[in-house]
Formats: structure tokens, C-alpha cells, sequence
């Protein structure tokens, strides 16, 4: 049984930490690898990233899998969340083996964080190191192929798109050949996710199943984002994040290749994108259990073109599953709230 989710891939596991209230509209999510770690890669397009050991995922450099990924809230302050999920995952032995004791580990936790900076109303609420711990204890604690909590939870939480409140998505799907791809993203993008002339969401557009909004819903909506937005100065610094997921066995190239094309899916749910002030970020993890065809040189197609579909689902996910937030730090309508179902 399936729950449309990143955890459809065998062995991961999501974990979100909140925090909201008191100044705080920020968190982290997690994604954690089976255990001896999953192949992994990384494509950055966006022009202002904040990450951290990304250099790693290099198909040149030595470090081969990892145990978990962080995306986080707090900007740059914020990848001080990847230090708490390190220190968890010392504890459990779990990392590159650096000597011959067991304990002697040095778990690589590539991260990458979006600008959420003051939207709770105070600029220092952000991640920190407890709030990795949080998030990968979450994981940890998950059940196998748990459902994923999405909207505004994890580093979704004070996420923005072109406006309007943003979060956390997810989707998945078994292919043909049995492969299962999926992807988690963090929405918080400058640019819209809605075509400002229909008010229909371009990822739906994407999919051919976009339901065209009457009129006069249409204008009232428009109105009302657009009073929103002048009320929140300045405007926003934002980034995409995204983790794609698959129990294909992929080489780090071929997953660094998963990574790049996974940002189409970006594309198609989002306008602008990959600006100078996005961070937009995609992962890919690759856990090895599903063989390719040998025999066939181009059995990864059909894996590239799934990873770009599950993201722009995930997208429009993370933006319908949004909350509303009015604040002290800002005012964010949701989708729900401006048309409806």
C-alpha cells in the first residue's frame, strides 16, 4: 500500500520540527536514509543558495551515500540545524568510518535552507541545532511508509510563494518497471505558483486537470492578495528546496543527473524560477533495491521524467495544503483560503 508520499520509497523516513507562536513561524524537516545509507547527489540553480555540504555529493569526490538530508528554515543561521542531526547520528554509528572502532564516524549531512527570516514577527527565531535533533528524532520514531504531514510543518512552515503561504508537498509513483519515485519539496519561491489571469495553480495546468475559477472569485482573490502583499515589506528572499527519491540503483552521475532534471518540475509549477534571489535546491537519493535493465542504456528516462512529475506535484500539494498565517511578521493568504477547494 501506497500513501503518495516520499516514504513510498522503502526505508525513508520523513521527520518535521514546528515552531510557531512567541515570534517563531520556522522549522526543519528531515530526510532520513535506510540505514547504511542511500547514493546521493545535488543540482543548485538557484542564484542565492544556503547549503552545506553539498561539495560532497560531487560524483568526483569520495563520499558515496549518506544517511540523511536536512532542508531548514532560518537562511543561512539555520544549517545550524544539520549539526543536531550529526550528533544524532554519531550516537548511532552512522556515517562514513574513519577507523577501525565503530564509533569512529563522520556522519555527511548535506542541507540547504530557505529565507524565512522574520515572518513569525522576530528575525532571531530560527533553527538551530535542537531543532535537527527534533526533526531526525521524528524520523526516527516513524513508522515504515508513514504518511508525510504536509502545508505549513517542518521547514515548510514560514514558506512564501510569490505572496502567498507556501509549504511542504509530497508525491510518488510506481513505474512500470516497478521503480519507485517520489519527491518532498519545500515550496518558497519569489515567483507564483498561480496564473495571474485564471487563478488556476500551473502546476494543475501542467497536469491537464486545472479547474478554472468563476470570475468574480477570481477578481475577489486577486484583490485580496494584492492587498496582502503591499502590507509585507520588504519583499521577500525565497528558495525551492527539493528531495527526489528512488529505490532505482542509480550511480552518484546518474542521481546528479535525476537531481538536474527534477528542476523542470520546478519549473512547471512555478514562474519565475531560479532567480537571483531563490536558492532553488534539489536532492536526489537513490536506495539501491530496484536494479536497472543493463540492456537497455536509456532505462534511466523514465525515472528522469517521473522525478520532474512527482515534483510539480509535490507542489501543488505543499501550495493546497497550506494554512493562512496573519501575523506579527506578515500577512500570507492560502490558496484554500482565497478560492475555495
Amino acid at each position: 500500500m501506497t500513501v503518495d508520499a516520499l516514504t513510498d520509497v522503502a526505508g525513508v523516513r520523513v521527520g518535521h520540527a514546528t515552531r510557531t507562536g512567541d515570534g517563531w513561524l520556522t522549522g526543519t524537516t528531515v530526510v532520513l536514509a535506510p540505514e547504511g545509507g542511500a547514493v546521493a547527489a545535488v543540482d543548485v540553480r538557484g542564484g542565492g543558495p544556503g547549503t552545506k555540504e553539498t561539495d560532497a555529493l560531487d560524483p568526483r569526490n569520495l563520499v558515496q551515500k549518506v544517511e540523511a538530508i536536512v532542508l531548514t528554515g532560518g537562511s543561512a543561521y539555520g544549517l545550524d540545524a544539520a549539526s543536531g542531526v550529526m550528533a544524532w547520528l554519531e550516537e548511532q554509528r552512522r556515517g562514513v568510518r574513519v577507523g577501525t572502532d565503530p564509533a569512529h564516524v563522520v556522519p555527511v549531512v548535506p542541507a540547504a535552507c530557505v529565507f524565512d527570516l522574520g515572518r513569525g514577527g522576530d528575525f532571531r527565531a530560527r533553527p538551530d541545532a535542537a531543532t535537527g535533533r527534533a526533526a531526525i528524532e521524528a524520523a526516527a520514531a516513524s513508522a515504515p511508509g508513514s504518511p508525510v504531514p504536509e502545508g505549513c510543518v517542518g521547514a515548510g512552515t514560514g514558506a512564501v510563494v510569490g505572496g502567498m503561504k507556501g509549504g511542504v508537498g509530497t508525491a510518488s509513483t510506481v513505474l512500470g518497471s516497478g521503480v519507485t519515485v517520489a519527491a518532498l519539496v519545500v515550496a518558497n519561491a519569489v515567483g507564483d505558483a498561480v496564473d495571474p489571469g485564471t487563478g488556476v495553480l500551473y502546476g494543475e495546468l501542467f497536469q491537464g486537470r486545472a479547474a478554472y475559477p468563476a470570475a468574480h472569485v477570481h477578481e475577489a482573490a486577486r484583490q485580496r492578495l494584492a492587498q496582502a502583499t503591499e502590507r509585507n515589506a520588504p519583499p521577500p528572499l525565497n528558495t525551492t528546496l527539493a528531495v527526489v527519491a528512488t529505490d532505482a540503483e542509480l550511480t552518484k552521475a546518474q542521481a546528479q543527473k535525476l537531481a538536474g532534471t527534477a528542476h523542470d518540475g520546478i519549473a512547471r509549477a512555478v514562474r519565475p524560477v531560479h532567480l537571483l534571489h531563490d536558492g532553488d535546491t534539489v536532492f536526489a537519493l537513490a536506495t539501491g533495491t530496484h536494479a536497472l535493465d543493463a540492456g537497455d542504456p536509456l532505462a534511466l528516462n523514465e525515472i528522469l521524467a517521473a522525478g520532474a512529475d512527482m515534483v510539480t506535484r509535490a507542489i501543488v500539494r505543499a501550495v493546497r495544503a497550506a494554512e493562512p498565517v496573519d501575523g506579527p511578521g506578515g500577512t500570507w493568504p492560502s490558496y484554500g483560503a482565497l478560492y475555495g477547494g
